[in-house]
């Protein structure tokens, strides 16, 4: 039995979103305040890079399941769903603009039909629907808090092939209708509480986040006591009780802001509801934040201090693979303090063409990997694109002999770390403590 669904927000989430209900055979339309946005969707063009999503879109405004825009009566007439897909804003400081979404929600409140199920995926403090529960003084309303489950790059096999959906409801009908909603995907559903879904949200990205932290200091560790921490990794996933998916690959910070995000809104219920700081969870922050330098430590202690004649390549912009989203990227924010120091330049990113505009008189933007990697002393693979992966040492060595390959995810294959002609560091290798002397 199909719905009748509206999507609220329309960046990667509700895009993302709005595509897979109607894969799903849900007649779904999308709104979003920003014309452009709605523009650009409506001629099949999602707002960000996503494996499959403009394919997706475009069928389904073919097929007469999917439209968007940016009337908001429009989008709620005669409609059984209203389901919020805001991704929710983070400043730099991983604060969330809680309130840019919540005013959404409440203007939509005082208009959506009789028998309407709210459901909110967007990142908000535990607390948050029930209190718009309350302000809502409207009869037949049902809410439902389902967790954004979304991962850049994998974003609609996720959705359409769950492990599970995690639903918050307060009320047997709010679950009647959300069953019916989530019925095609033939999934295992998690049913909870309301506030259970809000906290199960904050805590997955919580514990995740807290998960990369502890192997970059297991990694730290292993640099300056000879042993291999993805050999480590390798040893803790093969216990039962972790498990072969866990988030313990040694490598980069954490970036962007969707754990972050969530530590953030624990630490601040810690301190807001226990009247103290959960020493874990600022932790979590502390170790990130140090980690973050370890790619500018790694070239002043090869380098030198001074890096103002150096030409370094940057390998991948954006803060994962499989988006084309450089905002709270840490290669970006490499590039900016290198640039700062007088560095020379040169970067490569398989979907990024146009640069922040404060990096565009200070970058130069390469189409081709090797192009980027010409007269350069050091090589930074920051992002972990596939195409990194097939690089060879015979394409980097050969023309370019006493280089430093600074790879601190170990992107590029195996052969790198044993080839003599280079210095290779990586994150969790004794070579990321200079193993240089022993070659």
């Amino acid at each position: 039995m199909y719905m009748n669904v509206c999507v609220l927000g329309l960046w990667h989430q509700g895009s993302v979103t709005a595509a897979c209900l109607a894969e799903m055979g849900h007649h779904v339309m999308g709104c979003d305040f920003d014309e452009a946005v709605i523009d650009a969707l409506k001629q099949g063009h999602a707002p960000i890079a996503e494996p499959g999503l403009d394919e997706l879109i475009q069928k389904h405004i073919e097929h007469k399941e999917l439209n968007f825009t940016a009337d908001l009566q429009t989008a709620l007439k005669n409609i059984d769903v209203l389901w919020v897909a805001y991704d929710t804003p983070v400043d730099d400081d991983d604060n969330a603009d809680v309130e840019f979404v919540t005013t959404r929600i409440e203007q939509a409140l005082k208009i959506v039909p009789e028998n309407t199920l709210v459901i909110i995926s967007s990142q908000l403090p535990v607390g948050t629907t029930t209190r718009l529960m309350q302000n809502n003084e409207r009869k037949n309303i049902y809410f439902a808090y389902s967790p954004e489950n979304l991962r850049l790059g994998q974003a609609i096999q996720v959705f359409l092939q769950p492990d599970r959906f995690v639903v918050g409801v307060n009320d047997p009908l709010a679950k009647e209708k959300a069953h019916t909603l989530f019925y095609p995907l033939r999934c295992s559903i998690e049913w909870m509480s309301i506030a259970s879904a809000e906290m199960t949200k904050h805590a997955l990205n919580a514990f995740l986040a807290a998960s990369v932290t502890f192997a970059n200091e297991i990694a730290q560790l292993c640099e300056q006591l000879g042993a291999d921490a993805k050999e480590v990794e390798r040893g803790l996933k093969s216990d039962i009780r972790i498990g072969k998916r866990a988030y313990l690959s040694p490598g980069a910070a954490f970036a962007g802001g969707t754990l972050a995000r969530d530590v953030q809104f624990l630490n601040g219920l810690s301190k807001t509801v226990l009247k103290k700081e959960l020493p874990v969870l600022q932790g979590i922050f502390k170790s990130n934040q140090l980690h973050q330098h370890w790619h500018m430590n790694t070239l002043q202690r090869v380098l030198g201090s001074d890096l103002s004649a150096c030409t370094i390549a940057i390998w991948g912009l954006t803060y994962k693979p499989g988006t084309d989203t450089l905002r709270r990227s840490t290669a970006v924010q490499l590039c900016k303090a290198l640039a700062e120091k007088g560095v020379r330049i040169q970067t490569h990113d398989p979907v990024v063409s146009n640069l922040p505009a404060d990096l565009q008189d200070k970058v130069t933007h390469f189409e081709s990997p090797l192009d980027a990697l010409k007269g350069a002393q050091a090589l930074l693979v920051m992002t972990p694109w596939p195409l990194y992966r097939t690089m060879t040492v015979n394409d980097v060595v050969i023309p370019h002999s006493n280089l430093i390959v600074i790879d601190s995810s170990r992107v590029l294959s195996t052969e790198f770390m044993t080839e003599k002609n280079i210095r290779y560091f990586s994150v969790g290798t004794a070579t990321g403590a200079d193993k240089w002397h022993l070659l």
